[in-house]
């Protein structure tokens, strides 16, 4: 089978196209044929070896794949070839806690992911694709939108009236966007695009903050909630934004801590962190269970992801290039050919 293969650390331009034999499934494992998958930042950070954990090469990138399962293992249950099935971004890791077994389970970092014509996956980290989306869209959950459900709805319980503040308008900012909408609570997002900004509004934002324009965004978002600030952050950027969301953030508010894209330096811990008993929450990604929940919800509301551009599977290179370029709103999306 066809699979690209990230063996160091040169950037994107260094990950080769490759042959190599299509795995056998064994035991609980479920043989997929790759009909799509899609980008996260943390895919970029991979080829240049500036992603923290899961750290492994050579190895076969990307964590986020759907499309039709092939052949099954012998032990396997609950699917047969024909199903339309995506994997959770960890394969060892069900429900609960996760344990190291499941840290060291993230596909295209620890373990082989699904940039290939074919991937494996293991039937209790499995989940079959809601009715109403494409393996395209589909492919774009794993990762992006199970963050933003995890930080959402498993750590900060969004309800009716609550007020959630979305940094950008990459992948998890805009989930995050129509899964807070769809809970019924208002939504703050910023971007330095107006015409990005634009898109969000059309998406049910509530209101936007261009943070080239306003560059102290966290007095913005304290005039908008009437000086108390806002429920959930969803911070995305790191050390360049993390005091302005603590900044932003209400008494008794939680700051879901979820990536690095403005930067690796470590954050300053602000005192408002202790003065306004916030809970800062570390979000890695899910369990199988949150993306179960997850597809559900999304079925019973009708949501359909965003995805900006799609790329063939020869073009795969150009993909990664257009997802630096951090240019898209919303997901990025390589299809089978």
């Amino acid at each position: 089978m066809r699979a690209y293969q990230v063996d160091s650390a040169e950037g994107i331009q260094a990950i080769k196209q490759i042959e190599t034999e299509t795995p056998t499934p064994k035991g609980k494992e479920i043989l997929v044929k790759m009909k799509a998958c899609s980008l996260n930042y943390r895919d970029t950070l991979i080829t240049l070896g500036g992603y923290v954990r899961n750290d492994v090469r050579p190895i076969i990138p990307l964590s986020d794949g759907a499309g039709e399962v092939v052949r099954v293992g012998d032990e396997v249950t609950q699917f047969k070839a024909g199903d339309r099935v995506l994997g959770n971004f960890f394969q060892h890791w069900v429900d609960g806690n996760i344990d190291d077994k499941g840290l060291n389970s993230a596909l295209g970092g620890a373990i082989d992911g699904v940039l290939a014509d074919y991937f494996i996956l293991q039937e209790d980290c499995t989940v079959k694709i809601p009715d109403h989306l494409s393996y395209s869209e589909a492919a774009t959950l794993p990762c992006a939108a199970t963050t933003a459900w995890h930080a959402l709805v498993n750590v900060g319980s969004v309800k009716a009236g609550d007020t959630i503040l979305l940094l950008g308008t990459g992948g998890v900012s805009i989930f995050g966007l129509q899964l807070a909408k769809a809970k019924g609570a208002k939504v703050i997002i910023t971007s330095s695009s107006d015409e990005k900004l634009e898109r969000a509004k059309a998406l049910g934002a509530d209101h936007t903050i261009n943070y080239k324009t306003s560059p102290d965004w966290e007095k913005e978002v304290l005039k908008l909630t009437d000086g108390q600030g806002v429920d959930n952050v969803l911070e995305v950027g790191g050390a360049g934004t993390f005091e302005k969301s603590v900044a932003s953030a209400k008494v008794n508010g939680t700051v879901s801590v979820i990536g690095i894209l403005s930067g690796l330096e470590n954050p300053t811990i602000s005192l408002m962190t202790i003065f306004n008993l916030l809970r800062i929450q570390g979000i890695y990604v899910g369990s199988t269970e949150m993306l179960t929940q997850l597809t559900e919800f999304m079925t019973e509301q009708n949501l359909t992801p965003v995805i900006d551009k799609t790329f063939s599977f020869s073009d795969a290179q150009d993909a990664y290039e257009y997802m630096a370029g951090a240019k898209h709103f919303g997901k990025v999306v390589i299809e089978a050919e």
